[in-house]
């Protein structure tokens, strides 16, 4: 038994056959799966890369820094994390997250040698993570840097 398709009106979902392609899809949404296709042919992964690191660097940062979201086991598994992928980034972006990270290391490290909260010193044994960049010491929280920004 055969369908025509001339003449039956649009389908709201898959034919009965369950074929994807005989769905009707408006132009509106035809416009945006081009625009998104578009889209999806200039992403670099390097770009995603980039972007990802700047979310969990945020969110470790997150997760030391404010009491009602101290997590401080997520926060070693996203600076990990991030000590993992920093090496596929440009240069110049690979140097920014390098900096922010370490700001992160340290702000970790106190927050772990003064049982969770931040400001006191690693306790023995710790490793050390790298220092500061300068005129980062001190109490202050670092600012972390996004992509787009100097």
């Amino acid at each position: 038994m055969s369908e025509s398709r001339e003449g039956s009106e649009p389908q709201a979902g898959p034919s009965p056959g369950g074929d994807p392609e005989a769905e009707q899809i408006s132009p509106e949404q035809e416009e945006m799966l081009r625009q998104m296709e578009e889209e999806m042919r200039k992403v670099r992964v390097q770009d995603l890369v980039a972007q990802s690191v700047v979310s969990i660097l945020n969110l470790s940062y997150r997760r030391i820094a404010k009491d009602d979201e101290r997590d401080l086991e997520q926060a070693r598994v996203g600076i990990e994390a991030i000590r993992g992928m920093v090496d596929v980034l440009d240069p110049e972006s690979q140097q920014e997250i390098k900096n922010a990270l370490s700001q992160v290391q340290v702000l970790y490290a106190q927050a772990v040698g003064a049982g969770s909260e931040p400001g006191g010193e690693p306790e023995a044994g710790e490793e050390a993570p790298p220092a500061a960049g300068p005129g980062q010491a001190g109490g202050a929280p670092p600012r972390l840097w996004t992509p787009g920004s100097d």
